[in-house]
């Protein structure tokens, strides 16, 4: 299993991780110190199913945005009396 400092890994990202692709496990050590492993997916291991929208579904842009909430008292106010009082 080939080993590589986590400088060497950022600065060559891609091309570590073309090589656990092709089925060759990556040790990530950090000062000499191994901290992880990086290994190939099992075959078939996608995570999991992406399922689309029902025909159905209204769209974000068909939502209108809520009316502001009618308050006794103002939020921000009551925030800083209480860090004033601590």
């Amino acid at each position: 299993m080939k080993a590589v400092r986590v400088a060497e890994l950022k600065s060559h990202l891609s091309e570590h991780l073309r090589s656990v692709r092709r089925g060759h496990p990556l040790m990530v050590l950090d000062r000499d110190t191994p901290i992880a492993q990086i290994v190939p997916c099992p075959n078939g291991a996608l995570g999991p199913p992406i399922r689309q929208p029902m025909p159905q579904s209204r769209k974000p842009k068909d939502f209108r945005p809520l009316a502001p909430l009618k308050l006794r008292h103002d939020p921000l106010a009551v925030l800083l009396e209480d860090r004033h009082l601590r």
